[in-house]
């Protein structure tokens, strides 16, 4: 899938869920497709309809910023939809530069080490889970157990038939999978190994494909997540994500029982107990990248 073509299906996809009622046009007559028609976005935007049709098409050129928010503000988009417009709208080859690669700072690593009683992993933008303290791997241990080389929670999730044991909210952590791989998609459309993961997950499973097509985004920084796991039984933790400055796109993620929900403490202090018994030696931090699972 080229860029431009992400460009033309995400505006359409965000067309679509705008009712005219919404941003106070008239809604009588016949429409063929739902939402907004292209001209309507043109005059909310406050550009001509040809132009828009070429921005929708990906030949637009540079588009300016100005014209960018105009339709963010148009099509209704909250701050992830927009950023994923303008990382869409303004991708570009890299010619002779090479990313960096998952190293995850030694400052990190050392809060990882110093924070045995929550449960922290780093993850990428891929969702490859790239370091963890012994309380993360002991969280996520089937996830751990079941992949090979660095575990990625997208491959996990839609080839591991156990993913659906592990996550009673197996749809909704499907969903949020491919709304995260959707905008990383935007930000570094051209990165080899995302683009090489869509493909496998697209073309090896149906419920990928079907979600991929939504064209939905967002962001992963906090919420509650339910797990099944095979030691410590059924628990609701909550999480909290933080970028990691100076990375290309690291996350850092911690997770904690809810205030006055005990048995998820509890289940914490007991997963704890079985993880000294079953962590992993600790890596040498000259290895690049360090503690990579």
């Amino acid at each position: 899938m080229s860029v431009a073509a992400d460009l033309k299906e995400f505006l359409v996809s965000r067309r679509a869920k705008v009712t005219p009622d919404q941003v106070g046009l008239p809604s009588s007559g016949r429409r063929r497709v739902p939402g907004l028609r292209r001209e309507e976005v043109a005059t909310l935007a406050g550009v001509s309809p040809d132009y828009y049709v070429q921005i929708e098409r990906g030949r637009a050129g540079d588009i300016s910023e100005e014209v960018l928010y105009a339709i963010s503000r148009a099509l209704l988009l909250n701050d992830v939809e927009t950023a994923h417009l303008f990382g869409l709208a303004r991708a570009r080859p890299r010619t002779g530069a090479r990313r960096a690669p998952d190293r995850v700072p030694d400052g990190v690593l050392l809060m990882l080490d110093r924070t045995p009683d929550l449960p922290m992993l780093v993850q990428n933008g891929r969702l490859d889970l790239v370091a963890a303290n012994d309380l993360g791997r002991a969280l996520y241990s089937d996830v751990y157990d079941r992949s090979p080389g660095t575990p990625n929670l997208a491959r996990y999730v839609f080839f591991d038939d156990r993913s659906a044991e592990f996550f009673p909210d197996w749809g909704l952590i499907a969903d949020y999978a491919v709304c995260l791989l959707r905008a990383e998609a935007g930000r570094a459309p051209y990165h080899r190994k995302l683009t090489e993961l869509i493909g496998e997950l697209a073309t090896r499973s149906d419920e990928f494909k079907t979600r991929w097509a939504r064209h939905d985004v967002r962001t992963h920084d906090r919420g509650e997540k339910q797990f099944r796991h095979p030691v410590v039984g059924d628990l609701t933790l909550r999480y909290e994500g933080l970028a990691i400055p100076g990375t290309d796109g690291l996350s850092l993620y911690s997770y904690l029982a809810p205030p006055g929900d005990h048995s998820a403490h509890d289940a914490l202090l007991l997963l704890a107990s079985w993880a000294k018994t079953h962590a992993e030696p600790a890596a040498d931090p000259s290895v690049s990248p360090p503690r990579t699972p």
